[in-house]
């Protein structure tokens, strides 16, 4: 059958809307970066440690999911902007307390400044010391603005856009330290056939903190302890563990 062309354009506008409204349908719009073994794309499907517990939370909760994969300072802008929307995986600190309602905690978090094994010239006895060496870190991360406040105007920080660009240049002596989840670089060094002790803790930068996930302050605060009591019951049975056994070893 052939379709008179004044009826086309209608049409597609009529299709265009239907996927719109498909588009929109995921009752949450979550936004993560590219950062294993916590959130990463392999084969077209968003994987990691923490998209996989926020499907399980979310499976719980009877909410429906879609997830994007972005660099963080884009996700993070999205998300302050976009009600319902959800940033993760999160580091709940002061700064950002009143940003975001928050759902978790999900798992521990430790950061520390890796150096090369073979530099054992490196000493630190406290975060002020990395001062002295050029350190790369990913932009816009806690760990990045906790060192950009001890160094002000930044002239031994590099700003990386993920950890592999980081520990790329830590390999290549283009940086002396780097600030990495203890999690990403035990998995980094393993993608690239690497041992464990390639690199070596110069420094525990930071380890009392929590991964959370982080909602749009205007999010109806209902679907926000939806969620919560959806994370407390995966992880009171054990299911939340066993996941993050399976991604990280612990």
């Amino acid at each position: 059958m052939v379709i008179p062309g004044t009826l086309i354009r209608p049409l597609l506008a009529a299709l265009g809307a239907c996927w719109a409204l498909s588009a929109a349908a995921a009752d949450i719009k979550a936004y993560t970066e590219d950062l294993p073994p916590l959130s990463y794309v392999e084969n077209g499907r968003v994987k990691g440690y923490a998209a996989e517990a926020l499907r399980l939370v979310a499976a719980e909760a009877g909410l429906s999911l879609e997830i994007d994969v972005q660099p963080w300072l884009r996700a993070y802008a999205t998300v302050r902007k976009t009600p319902n929307a959800l940033l993760f995986a999160m580091v709940r600190t002061p700064e950002r307390e009143t940003q975001f309602q928050w759902v978790g905690p999900i798992g521990p978090r430790r950061v520390f400044l890796y150096r090369l094994s073979a530099r054992r010239d490196i000493r630190l006895a406290g975060a002020a010391d990395a001062r002295r060496y050029r350190v790369g870190a990913l932009a816009g991360s806690a760990a990045f603005n906790r060192l950009a406040a001890l160094d002000p105007r930044r002239e031994g920080l590099d700003a990386g856009q993920d950890d592999a660009a980081n520990l790329n240049k830590l390999l290549l002596d283009r940086v002396d330290l780097v600030a990495m989840l203890d999690w990403a670089m035990r998995w980094h060094l393993d993608k690239l056939k690497l041992p464990p002790r390639t690199a070596a803790p110069a420094y525990l930068l930071d380890g009392g903190g929590q991964y959370w996930f982080a909602l749009n302050p205007d999010t109806p605060p209902q679907r926000v302890l939806r969620l919560q009591k959806a994370l407390n019951r995966v992880a009171a049975d054990g299911r939340l563990r066993r996941l993050r056994r399976s991604y990280l070893g612990d």
